[in-house]
C-alpha cells in the first residue's frame, strides 16, 4: 500500500547526501551557530515595547489630536510625592512640588498635563489623607522611545528628599519594568529549564551524547532565530517578549524533533540496518513526520500575523522562525553527527526487550481502552467538560502594575493611587472636538454637566471649569485655557476609583452614549484597552477558521483520510477549553495564587488566551502528526484498524510522552517569572502540553479510532487519487 513514489526518492536522496557530506554540514552548521551566536546577541536592545493601542482607531486618533493641536496627551508619566510629616499643603511640600514641576517640563520630549500644585481645584490629584500628590505628565513618540527616556528620567526624578519623597509611576514607566523583568526571567528560565532538560534527555536516552546533540539542536534553533528576529528588526515592529518564547519553544521543539529522529535512527539500527540505511530510512520516516509536524505549528502561530498588533504578531515570528530553523537542525546536523557517531548514539545499558510488541505498555493500554471505548471516552468527556466549565464565567479585563511583582516601584506607586486617591487622573477618558470654539461655551459646558452625571464620573474638566455630579464644582481658571486651541475643544473625565476598577469598559460605553451637540472623539487609557479588546476579540474567529481549514486540510493530506482530521481538531479545541476553565480558576478568580506567587484581579488579560490557543493548538497537532504517522505506517502495511492504532501507539506513546514531558518543563520555568501574563503563559501551556499528550492522545484517540473503525480512513474517490497523485501518502 505504498503510493510514495514521488516524495521518497527525495528524501532518499536527502539522506545519502547528508551521509556523503556529513562533515561538511557539521562543519557549515558550526559557522551558523558562531555567526547567529555574534549577530543575535545584541537583539535583546533592540526589542519594543508595545502598548495596547489600535492603530487608526478612534482612541488611537484622539491621543494623536490631543498631542497635535493641544500640546497634550494620554498620561504616561506620573510623579507620586508623598509628604514625611504634615500634608501636601505645608508650605514645604508645596515649593517641592512646584520645583519638581518646573524641573519636568526642561525634559525633552515631556509635557507636563497637570499638577496638584498648579491648580485652584484638583481632588483628584491628592490622597485622601492629603499626605501624597500627583503631577502628571505625557512623554511623546512610541513605548520604546519612552522607555529609552525613562531608563534616564525614572532614577533621576526617584529622590528621597527632607521633607518628602518623589516615586516615579505611570504607564510607560510599568512597562519599562514589565521589559526589565521579562530580560532578568529570560535568564532565569533559561537557567532553571536548560540543565534539568539536559538531565533528563540523559536520563531518558541513557547516552550523554545524545542528550546533548537534541540539547544543540535546541540552541541551533534558538540563535537562529535570534538572528532572524534582529533582522525583521529592520524592517518591523518586534516585542521584547518575543524572546522568552524564542528560548522555551526552541528548547521544546528541538527536543521533540530530536527525539523522533534519534529513536527512528536506533530503532533501524536494531532491526540491521547498516548506518547509512539506518539514516536514509530515518529522514524517509522520522523526517517526513517531522516536516508535517512542523507545518501544523507553523500554520497555527500564522494565525497570529492576522492579529493588527505588533506584539501578537512578533510571536509568530519568533514561533516561525524558531520551527522552521528547528527542523533544519533536525534534519540536516543532527543526521550528520549520527552518520559520524553511528552506533555509538545506542543506549549505554541494553534493556531487556519483550519477546513481542504486545506486551508494551501503550500496547496494552491503547487495546484496553479500545475494548471498551465508550466506558472510556464517556467519563473523560464528561471531565474535561467539567474542567472547562469556569470558562464560560471568564471576564477579560485589562493589564495594569498587578502582572509586576510586588515591591517593584511602579507597581507601588499605583497600588498606592488606588488605594488612596478618590479617584485616577491618570486613567482620565478624553474627548476632543474639533471644529468647536471658545465661543460655544454654553453648549461645552451642557455637556460636561450630562458627563458628569454619568455613574463612576468622579468630575469633568473643561475650558468652563469643573463639574461633578451634574453641577459646577470650580470655574475656570488660568489652567482651564489647555482644553481650547484654534482647532477646537477638549474635555476630561475622571472617573472613579471603585468604577475604574469594577468596570471600565462599561463607563466608556455610558459615556459614548451621552448625546454630544458636536462632533466627538473619545480616547484615554479605558477607551484605549476597550478597543484593543474588542479588536482582538473580533480578529478571533477568522483566524480561528484560519487555523483549523488549514490544519485539516494538511492532514487530509498526511492521513488520507476526513474522518482524522475532524477528530484531531475537536478533540484539540476540547483539551483547550479544559485548559482555559484551569487557567479562569487558577488566575481570574485567584484560587492557587498563593502558591504561584501572583495578585489576581478578577479578570484576564485578552492577549494571552489568544496566544495560549495558536501556540496550544499547533503543539497539539504536533503530536497528533507524530501519532498518527505511526498509526498510519501500520495500517498501511496490514490494513488492520485496531491494530495499527495499538502498535502505532505502542511505536509513538513513548516518545509523544517523553517530549511533552520536556516541552512542559520548559513552559514551566516561565511559572516563576515575576510577570503574572507570562506566569500565566507558562502555566496554561504546561496543562495544555500535559492534557494533550496523555488524556487526549493516550486514551481518547484510541477510543474515538476503535469506536470509527474502518470509516477513520474513509474519503472520497476523487480526494483519495488527489492525495496519492499529491505523493503525501507513506
Amino acid at each position: 500500500m505504498n503510493h510514495t513514489k514521488e516524495h521518497v526518492p527525495l528524501l532518499r536522496h536527502l539522506g545519502r547526501g547528508i551521509t556523503r557530506f556529513r562533515w561538511w554540514i557539521i562543519g557549515l552548521s558550526v559557522l551558523f551557530l558562531i555567526g547567529t551566536g555574534a549577530f543575535g546577541a545584541g537583539v535583546t536592545r533592540m526589542l519594543l515595547l508595545a502598548r495596547f493601542e489600535v492603530e487608526g482607531s478612534e482612541s488611537s486618533r484622539t491621543g494623536q489630536l490631543l498631542e497635535q493641536h493641544f500640546k497634550a496627551g494620554d498620561p504616561n508619566l506620573l510623579l507620586l510625592v508623598t509628604a514625611k510629616n504634615g500634608t501636601v499643603n505645608d508650605p514645604a511640600i508645596v515649593n517641592v512640588g512646584k520645583e519638581l514641576q518646573k524641573e519636568l517640563e526642561t525634559q525633552p520630549h515631556v509635557t507636563v498635563l497637570s499638577s496638584y500644585w498648579d491648580r485652584a481645584f484638583a481632588p483628584a490629584l491628592r490622597s485622601k489623607d492629603a499626605k501624597q500628590a500627583i503631577i502628571i505628565a505625557h512623554i511623546s513618540g512610541t513605548a520604546t522611545e519612552a522607555r529609552e527616556l525613562l531608563r534616564t528620567l525614572s532614577p533621576k526624578f526617584t529622590r528621597d528628599l527632607p521633607g518628602a519623597t518623589v516615586r516615579v509611576g505611570g504607564q510607560d514607566e510599568i512597562f519599562r519594568q514589565v521589559g526589565a523583568q521579562s530580560e532578568q526571567d529570560f535568564i532565569r528560565s533559561d537557567m532553571i529549564a536548560i540543565p534539568l532538560v539536559l538531565l533528563i534527555l540523559v536520563l531518558l536516552l541513557r547516552n550523554l551524547w545524545a542528550g546533548l546533540l537534541t540539547l544543540g539542536i535546541s540552541l541551533f534553533a534558538i540563535l537562529g532565530t535570534m538572528s532572524v528576529l534582529r533582522i525583521l528588526i529592520q524592517f518591523t515592529e518586534v516585542s521584547t517578549f518575543a524572546l522568552n518564547l524564542t528560548m522555551v519553544l526552541g528548547l521544546g521543539i528541538g527536543v521533540d524533533y530530536c527525539l523522533f529522529i534519534i529513536a527512528r535512527y536506533r530503532e533501524e539500527l536494531e532491526k540491521g540496518q547498516d548506518v547509512q540505511g539506518a539514516i536514509i530510512r530515518t529522514i524517509e520516516t522520522a523526517g517526513r513526520t517531522v516536516i508535517f509536524s512542523a507545518l501544523t505549528v507553523a500554520i497555527s502561530l500564522a494565525g497570529l500575523i492576522l492579529f493588527p498588533f505588533y506584539f501578537l504578531r512578533s510571536f509568530a515570528y519568533a514561533g516561525i522562525a524558531v520551527i522552521a530553523i528547528g527542523v533544519c537542525g533536525a534534519l540536516f546536523p543532527l543526521p550528520a553527527m549520527l552518520a559520524i557517531m553511528g552506533h555509538r548514539i545506542r543506549p549505554w545499558s541494553r534493556r531487556q526487550q519483550s519477546t513481542s510488541v504486545e506486551q508494551g505498555l501503550w500496547y496494552r493500554i491503547s487495546h484496553m481502552v479500545m475494548k471498551r471505548p465508550v466506558s472510556v471516552s464517556v467519563p473523560l468527556l464528561a471531565l474535561l467538560l467539567f474542567l472547562g466549565s469556569p470558562f464560560l464565567r471568564i471576564n477579560f479585563g485589562t493589564p495594569d502594575q498587578r502582572v509586576l511583582p510586588p515591591g517593584v516601584s511602579s507597581r507601588e506607586v499605583h497600588e498606592e493611587i488606588r488605594l488612596n486617591f478618590p479617584a485616577e487622573e491618570n486613567d482620565a477618558i478624553h474627548i476632543v472636538a474639533l471644529n468647536t470654539t471658545d465661543s460655544q461655551r454654553q453648549a461645552i459646558e451642557q455637556y460636561a454637566r450630562a458627563l458628569s452625571r454619568v455613574p463612576g464620573v468622579f468630575q469633568v474638566d473643561t475650558i468652563t471649569g469643573a463639574y461633578a455630579n451634574g453641577e459646577q464644582v470650580a470655574r475656570a481658571d488660568e489652567w482651564s485655557d489647555r482644553f481650547v486651541s484654534e482647532k477646537g475643544t477638549w474635555l476630561s473625565v475622571v472617573p472613579s476609583e471603585e468604577r475604574l476598577n469594577s468596570d471600565p469598559f462599561g463607563l466608556v460605553d455610558a459615556i459614548r452614549a451621552v448625546q454630544a451637540p458636536y462632533p466627538v472623539q473619545i480616547g484615554g487609557a479605558p477607551a484605549i484597552i476597550q478597543d484593543f479588546r474588542n479588536t482582538l476579540l473580533a480578529s478571533l474567529p477568522p483566524v480561528m477558521v484560519f487555523i483549523g481549514i488549514v490544519t485539516f486540510i494538511l492532514l487530509f493530506f498526511m492521513t488520507g483520510s476526513l474522518l482524522l482530521p475532524l477528530k484531531a481538531i475537536l478533540l484539540n479545541i476540547l483539551s483547550l477549553s479544559a485548559t482555559f476553565g484551569a487557567l479562569v480558576w487558577i488566575f481570574q478568580e485567584g484560587n492557587l495564587s498563593s502558591l504561584l506567587g501572583f495578585t489576581p484581579t478578577g479578570s484576564m488579560e485578552v492577549s494571552i488566551p489568544i496566544l495560549m490557543f495558536c501556540l496550544a493548538f499547533g503543539l497539539s497537532m504536533d503530536y497528533e502528526v507524530f501519532i498518527m504517522s505511526r498509526i498510519k505506517e501500520e495500517y498501511d502495511r496490514t490494513g488492520k484498524n485496531v491494530h495499527a492504532v495499538a502498535l502505532g501507539l505502542e511505536r509513538s506513546g513513548p516518545l509523544v510522552t517523553a517530549a511533552a514531558a520536556l516541552m512542559a518543563l520548559a513552559f514551566a520555568s516561565f511559572s516563576v517569572s515575576g510577570i503574572s501574563l507570562l506566569k500565566m503563559l507558562g502555566v496554561g501551556m504546561t496543562l495544555a502540553v500535559l492534557m494533550d499528550a496523555t488524556v487526549i492522545r493516550g486514551l481518547l484517540v484510541p477510543a474515538f479510532m476503535r469506536l470509527m473503525g474502518q470509516a477513520n480512513w474513509w474519503a472520497p474517490q476523487p480526494l483519495q487519487r488527489l492525495q496519492r497523485r499529491l505523493g503525501f501518502s507513506e
